[in-house]
């Protein structure tokens, strides 16, 4: 019965979704297009080794619940970063997730788990318990569905602060919800960001029916201090039997050395140790639920202040038991806060309208919205959590916020502001309420001095916010000593900026010394810009100092037949490192001269400052064909970052990691070649792009891999901290974008005469007005308007007109 009454569901659906998708109106349901599973594998298929990491869980938009499985990984190559894995065996089900993350995991913590058996059941092992799935899971945004072994069904959907799950157990056999409090993700590969966990509480009511309590937990990537989350669980049922039980301290992943065993406790109330212990007991709850309850339901609160906060979250965003209630609700609002905001008529392309759907869903599940959940200090200014990080978001995700949802983006500066108000400085990353950790520069910058420049005002004190930036580049950050680089921060801040104030660049005496240089310029160039309006005395001071990458271009050196790199530079003039070769970087990790990319790559990270760039190559042929180079097969030699999982391909151009994003587009500032752009683009996307579950060419990184194909799909690409987008090619002949947040500006992208053959640029009208630029200014759409391409098969040189700029030329 429950499997045809599954099948009618389906069924309604699919005809009410073709119904949908003949039209593209506020009622369409553009939920159906996003494929939740699209960058779960990786480049081994049926794995997640090398992929993208991404969470597919039931979430709201920037939730700050993110509801879905935790599984196994028995590869040491792999982390469950997101808690999900194509082919781990489910060991919880947990209510805090990060998406599209790298390095060592954050979270995975607020556990239950349905069970049908304790028989040789060990509760502080949960390789005894763990379950495989028989079918592959479900999900839609907002909800997510899977099938275990031991025949429970469980499915779950979320609000911004609490989860609904809905276990449908097998006819025979027990039924158990577990809660062990201590479960979290564990690392493999990055045994000094580990998390652990520290302590814990639960309480139980006296008919079991409702738990409360408490988790702490440490460590992850950002390697945080302890952490508190409270939650407060209810079942619609009430449990036969409730047990409390404790046991001693162990790794619940690999618990087997210690040979452990839960001890069942006849209390209602349960703590893991003394306050502020740190390898206090492991501590949970096992509810066995009568055999007729084929069907249990359960609400969880989360929340960073209290568990009767936790409690009231229940209540007030989920007061039903219904999943489906909350599960509508949550497609309600994905459609209309995101989906909608991007629609096109164009229906001929499904493969193309998942990839483009997909990814514009992903780019909104980070960072999570703790707004009035901040533990910390009291504020009434946003707050939000898990900017993970900076570094990969800024080159095109926080510009897509500020053209799509200004209001969304303000509140993240102003958070990111009040962070620096109370912790002396803005973040790079942090979740866990801790700043952590710092890549390469202080990209926070960036993202101020984007919305700057586009005008973002609002409700942001930008007297501050320019008093943040101006923090990162005067002082320094204490050095935390972090096991992959000791020479100064990686918490926050910039770890060499003693080398930069001193030299205008970083030398061999701190780690990613070229990488950071580029890195710092950009920073520098930040603050010029949001200096003009705050403090007008100081942009050339900045502006000079972004000139800093100039130091270290070695005009001599030599690589596949081209000369002038990037290079290392030792200190007070003493010369360059000798026989330095800008293919490579060793492990091109922390501790190299370049971070997750070649040398080669980061030649091409200085947008403010393109003009001077083509002069040390040379002029505009040069520049050109040393940008064709950068897409030939076979000239990549060696892995980059993360054990050599940070980039695909072969060629030097990486499109599975950041520094590489805006190079395809360069072509755009060389006169009449705005076509090689919209090649490079294609050919990117055709090869590494899909809607399978391995369509993504590495991880998301909070969704800032997914931008980057979503802004290639519209024909345009931001030039982050300048008010430009270039002009590439449309993927779709019609496009209606709502820009600036009132729902009442639109800007139409038409593209006459586009095929799969057909999308070369061959004119442009914008406003209405030809246009020979390859460029337009954020003035031009930002209140709507129309960009208006006809597409062709011949590769023209139509734009004959302005190039980009380079409002950062600094002659040194």
């Amino acid at each position: 019965m429950l499997l045809l009454a599954a099948v009618a569901f389906l069924i309604a659906a699919l005809l009410t979704f073709g119904e949908a998708q003949n039209s593209s109106n506020p009622t369409t349901d553009y939920t159906g297009y996003v494929n939740a599973f699209i960058g779960t594998q990786g480049s081994v298929p049926g794995t997640s080794y090398n992929g993208g990491n991404v969470f597919p869980g039931a979430a709201l938009p920037f939730g700050a619940v993110k509801v879905g499985i935790d599984t196994t990984v028995f590869n040491l190559s792999i982390d469950a970063n997101a808690g999900y894995t194509p082919d781990g065996n489910v060991t919880a089900i947990s209510f805090l997730h990060e998406s599209g993350t790298g390095g060592a995991p954050k979270y995975g913590v607020v556990p239950q788990m349905p069970l049908t058996t304790i028989e040789n059941v060990n509760l502080l092992d949960n390789l005894t318990y763990m379950q495989p799935r028989t079918t592959n899971d479900t999900a839609s945004p907002g909800y997510y569905r899977t099938s275990l072994q031991n025949g429970v069904t469980a499915e779950m959907s979320a609000s911004n602060h609490a989860g609904i799950l809905q276990y449908t157990y097998p006819s025979k056999g027990d039924k158990y919800v577990l809660v062990d409090v201590s479960h979290y993700l564990p690392t493999q590969g990055e045994p000094a960001a580990s998390q652990f966990y520290s302590n814990g509480m639960i309480e139980t009511s006296e008919n079991g029916q409702m738990y409360s309590g408490y988790g702490i937990w440490r460590g992850g990537w950002n390697e945080g201090p302890d952490y508190q989350v409270y939650f407060c669980g209810q079942f619609d049922v009430a449990p036969q039997s409730t047990q409390l039980f404790s046991g001693p301290y162990t790794d619940p992943y690999w618990p087997n050395s210690t040979m452990t065993q839960a001890t069942f406790r006849n209390v209602t109330s349960i703590v893991g140790g003394t306050t502020g212990y740190g390898y206090a007991d492991r501590i949970g709850a096992l509810f066995r639920f009568p055999s007729n309850s084929t069907t249990i339901r359960s609400k969880v609160g989360v929340s960073w202040i209290s568990a009767d906060k936790a409690c009231q979250f229940v209540a007030s965003e989920i007061p039903t038991y219904d999943l489906k209630t909350t599960s509508n609700a949550a497609e309600k609002i994905w459609n209309n806060d995101v989906l909608r905001k991007i629609t096109t008529t164009d229906l001929s392309n499904r493969t193309r309208l998942e990839m483009f759907y997909s990814a514009l869903y992903k780019a909104h599940l980070l960072p999570s919205d703790r707004t009035g959940e901040n533990p910390i200090w009291q504020t009434s200014e946003p707050y939000y959590d898990d900017y993970y990080t900076a570094w990969d978001t800024f080159r095109c995700l926080n510009s897509l916020y500020l053209l799509l949802e200004p209001s969304r983006a303000e509140g993240m500066v102003r958070s990111l502001i009040d962070i620096w108000r109370h912790e002396r400085f803005m973040p790079d990353g942090r979740s866990g309420n801790y700043n952590g950790r710092v890549q390469g520069g202080s990209n926070a910058d960036n993202i101020l001095a984007d919305a700057y420049v586009k005008g973002l005002r609002g409700g942001i004190n930008w007297k501050d916010g320019y008093a943040a930036m101006k923090t990162d580049a005067e002082v320094t950050p204490y050095n935390n000593f972090d096991p992959e680089d000791q020479t100064g921060s990686t918490k926050e801040g910039r770890g060499a900026l003693p080398d930069w104030l001193a030299y205008g660049y970083i030398t061999p005496n701190f780690t990613r010394s070229v990488s950071r240089t580029v890195e710092y310029a950009l920073n520098d160039f930040s603050l010029s810009q949001v200096a003009k309006g705050i403090a007008p005395n100081e942009v050339q001071t900045y502006l000079n100092r972004s000139a800093g990458w100039q130091h270290i271009w070695q005009h001599n050196l030599t690589s596949l037949n081209y000369t002038g790199f990037l290079s290392p530079r030792y200190a007070n003039g003493s010369g360059f490192v000798p026989n330095f070769n800008p293919t490579t970087c060793g492990s091109c990790e922390w501790s190299a001269v370049a971070y997750e990319a070649l040398p080669w790559e980061y030649i091409w990270t200085v947008p403010f400052d393109m003009q001077t760039l083509i002069t040390f190559m040379g002029g505009p042929a040069n520049t050109e064909s040393r940008l064709d180079t950068m897409f030939i097969p076979g000239l990549k030699t060696t892995a980059v970052g993360s054990a050599g999982t940070n980039g695909i391909g072969t060629t030097l151009f990486n499109p599975g990691n950041e520094p590489s994003f805006a190079t395809p587009f360069l072509y755009n500032y060389l006169q009449g070649r705005q076509y090689k752009s919209v090649l490079r683009s294609r050919q990117t996307v055709d090869t590494y792009y899909s809607s399978s579950p391995s369509g993504l060419p590495g991880n998301s990184d909070a969704g800032a891999i997914d931008s980057w194909l979503i802004w290639n799909m519209l024909g345009l690409y931001p030039v982050v901290t300048q008010p430009v987008y270039l002009l590439l090619s449309p993927w779709f002949d019609d496009i209606a974008i709502n820009v600036g947040g009132s729902g009442n500006a639109t800007l139409r992208i038409m593209a006459k005469g586009l095929s799969d053959t057909s999308y070369f640029v061959q004119s442009v009208r914008v406003n209405g007005q030809q246009w020979n630029q390859s460029w337009v200014s954020h003035d031009d759409i930002k209140d709507g308007g129309s960009i208006e391409f006809m597409l062709g098969s011949e590769m023209i040189s139509w734009d004959t007109g302005a190039l980009p700029p380079s409002p950062g030329h600094v002659t040194l």
